[in-house]
């Protein structure tokens, strides 16, 4: 199937072929002709997927053939709403990208000042992508004008959820008017995402392009048992014996991050680490060095695990697995993107083996597992609870946050790593993924 064949104009299809693309991915031949059509539209899509593309191409078709409700005077006829700065900074170079500037745009964020912002808006765009915090600071000065949206999209809502936005997003759709088509992607669907649809959505058709909480079939799992105290060892021999290439490693904290760079460093790896503590400069520095090559390992905390788009990344490490199983998709989510496979890489200790259960439940099924040799778990240890420690230590432990305390940890000897047996991934595509380079780390709960 061609883009030709899904409706679009062809201003969209000349725009499209100019980037390379020639082939729809599957939310895209799904989810667009839905829009064009005026549905709402419930979207299940991990990113890397081409998600994106699903709904910028038909809504820039959609303001292009229709009026604006109420004249000549430019109004904000579409509103994005991103969990993060760099997720709405990507999305709306994508609305310029295929609108090829024929359709006025902008993207409001924290963590820059409002005068910028102010002149972009007086100057009238019809699309507007922002962040929940920063729109509605906006909304609360007067500076933005929501009374003529005719197209609503919460990209990612699941990530605006888990980052505590329900209330602006409720606080948001009280502002919009009550006649709008309404489009919501989402990688997860939990219960609060549900309700959301229920309220937000009419009789909304739905797409989902992968199985409920499964990752991409572009990225083959592998998970190395190890003791914890030999965890840097072990990824250190991975990229000396070229097992690991260049790898984004995810740590629980922004200390250990931090504390396992140096360590990397010290071990002759050229490392960079990433997370809220740094500044926006550190962190364009260190994203830049991966990508042009001169990093090698790129080290970062949870808060990069949604926004984080780094083109043809070969290699996820989970140096830590993480505290919420659904969020190891969001990690190794990074890889396999584009039509373009990539492995995902655990080293999990014996702390670890319930919530690596955790997550297998909720991939429903089990991650292949394979001993290298020389780092052979040692049996005698006992599993400890998992705390947000630094990373070999020096750092104050928080409060413990490990598995519940109404299950029993196992045992070391009771852990057996099962045999390895690599998956295939399916023959890679051709179609519309994310493209370019770019992070996310929202912090806390701070205004974005």
């Amino acid at each position: 199937m061609s883009f030709s064949t899904l409706g679009l104009a062809p201003a969209l299809l000349r725009a499209v072929s100019a980037q390379g693309y020639t082939e729809p991915t599957p939310v895209q031949r799904e989810a667009i002709p839905f829009v064009l059509a005026g549905r709402d539209l419930l979207a299940g899509a991990q990113t890397g997927t081409g998600k994106t593309a699903a709904f910028v191409l038909p809504m820039l078709q959609l303001l292009t053939t229709s009026q604006p409700r109420d004249g000549a005077r430019p109004r904000i006829r579409a509103l994005i709403l991103a969990p993060t700065r760099e997720l709405a900074m990507q999305v709306e170079e994508s609305v310029r990208v295929y609108g090829a500037n024929s359709r006025r745009s902008t993207a409001i964020y924290g963590g820059v000042g409002f005068p910028g912002q102010l002149q972009a808006l007086r100057r009238g765009p019809e699309i507007v992508v922002a962040t929940p915090g920063r729109l509605l600071d906006h909304a609360r000065q007067g500076t933005i004008d929501l009374g003529a949206v005719e197209i609503l999209v919460l990209d990612e809502a699941d990530r605006m959820l888990d980052m505590g936005f329900i209330r602006d997003i409720r606080a948001i759709l009280a502002l919009l008017p009550k006649r709008r088509q309404n489009l919501l992607f989402s990688a997860t669907f939990s219960n609060e995402i549900r309700r959301l649809a229920e309220g937000l959505l009419d009789r909304p058709a739905s797409v989902q392009v992968t199985p409920r909480n499964t990752p991409t079939d572009l990225v083959r799992q592998l998970v190395h048992p190890v003791d914890r105290a030999r965890k840097r060892e072990l990824l250190s021999h991975l990229v000396r014996t070229h097992a690991v290439d260049q790898a984004l490693v995810f740590t629980r904290t922004k200390h250990g991050a931090d504390r396992l760079a140096q360590q990397l460093l010290q071990d002759g790896i050229a490392t960079a680490a990433i997370h809220g503590n740094r500044s926006q400069p550190q962190r364009v520095r260190a994203l830049n060095d991966f990508k042009a090559g001169r990093v090698t390992l790129l080290i970062a905390t949870e808060v990069a695990a949604r926004g984080l788009d780094i083109e043809q990344l070969p290699h996820v490490v989970n140096y830590e697995l993480p505290m919420v199983p659904s969020d190891y998709l969001h990690r190794i989510g990074r890889t396999g993107r584009a039509g373009v496979e990539g492995d995902a890489i655990s080293l999990v200790c014996v702390d670890e083996a319930p919530m690596l259960r955790e997550i297998e439940r909720l991939l429903g099924q089990a991650i292949p597992s394979e001993i290298v040799p020389g780092f052979a778990p040692d049996p005698s240890i006992r599993p400890e609870p998992i705390r947000l420690r630094s990373v070999g230590g020096g750092g104050r432990p928080q409060a413990p946050q490990g598995p519940r305390r109404d299950r029993p940890l196992p045992s070391a000897s009771s852990w057996r790593p099962r045999p390895s047996r690599h998956p295939h991934a399916r023959q890679p595509g051709v179609g519309i993924g994310n493209r370019g380079t770019w992070m996310s780390l929202p912090g806390e709960r701070s205004r974005r």
